[in-house]
């Protein structure tokens, strides 16, 4: 869900240092530890996967999965603990658009340094206008299989990707252990909202979604193995189906003269002999 990566800007920057302020702005997810004590059913004592609850997780699914272009912002906030100790909240902006099956491209205009992704069905781009680098590699033919390589090989998450992938409701369904419906909301994203939680693959979600439109206005994440619980949340807004995408949209403009530099991993891993820690699963 929500990533974090520290940003480095050195002469060997890897694509996501140069990314970190925007693609992997967010704390990494902890590994899954099985099923949570006291997770196993709603407020009420209802059944553990509740069927109004999944009902509005589907038809949201179904409606961004119908989508053939969408756009939309997504702001994503992140506690990070403080010397004092209090956790103190970050913010990044993305600007998204996408065309399906194999076109993405996410503007990050702040904070931090802009940056900016590409996916054209054959490459993936990430180019830094400001510090002018950028970094091209090979890429699978889908969206989904582009996200999980990038997240594999650069460690690149976007802490929206459930909303961008081909069947949102599919990636959190395998590792569902929770789900209920909450109520409803008129004071988020300026519309009536169902509220829904769920948890899946060590982490526990409340989503808002629009009630008559069936989109995502905020996501709120804690993860499960967080000893201090910091909480992570995505506001969605602008959104945009069905529109037309200007040609050339999937294609950075002033990277041509930009130095270029590696799509790699920005840890080296551990020291040789040393076993490398559990990765989080990508969906």
């Amino acid at each position: 869900m929500l990533h974090h990566t520290v940003l480095r800007i050195a002469p060997l920057v890897s694509l996501t240092a140069l990314l970190a302020a925007g693609a992997s702005a967010q704390q990494a997810p902890l590994p899954p530890a099985g099923p949570t004590p006291g997770m196993t059913a709603g407020p009420s004592g209802e059944a553990a996967l509740e069927p109004k609850a999944i009902a509005v997780l589907k038809a949201s699914s179904a409606r961004l999965a119908a989508a053939r272009t969408m756009a939309f912002t997504a702001v994503a906030s992140y506690e990070s603990p403080s010397l004092l100790g209090p956790p103190l909240v970050y913010s990044t902006r993305s600007d998204v658009t996408l065309q399906r099956p194999d076109k993405l491209r996410v503007i990050t205009p702040g904070d931090g340094p802009v940056s900016e992704f590409y996916y054209d069905g054959k490459t993936i781009t990430a180019f830094s206008p400001t510090e002018k680098l950028v970094a091209i590699a090979d890429a699978p033919a889908t969206i989904d299989a582009t996200l999980q390589m990038a997240y594999k090989s650069a460690a690149i998450y976007f802490p929206f990707t459930d909303a961008v992938a081909s069947d949102p409701y599919g990636a959190i369904a395998k590792t569902m252990e929770l789900a209920f419906y909450i109520g409803q909301s008129r004071v988020v994203g300026g519309t009536t909202t169902d509220m829904v939680a769920y948890a899946a693959d060590g982490v526990f979600v409340q989503m808002w979604i629009g009630a008559e439109d069936k989109l995502p206005r905020r996501a709120r994440a804690v993860f499960r193995n967080d000893p201090l619980r910091l909480r992570h949340q995505v506001e969605f807004s602008n959104w945009q189906l069905g529109k037309p995408v200007a040609a050339g949209a999937f294609a950075p403009a002033g990277a041509a003269a930009a130095k270029r530099i590696p799509f790699a991993h920005p840890d080296p891993g551990p020291p040789s002999g040393e076993a490398p820690s559990a990765a989080p699963k990508s969906e």
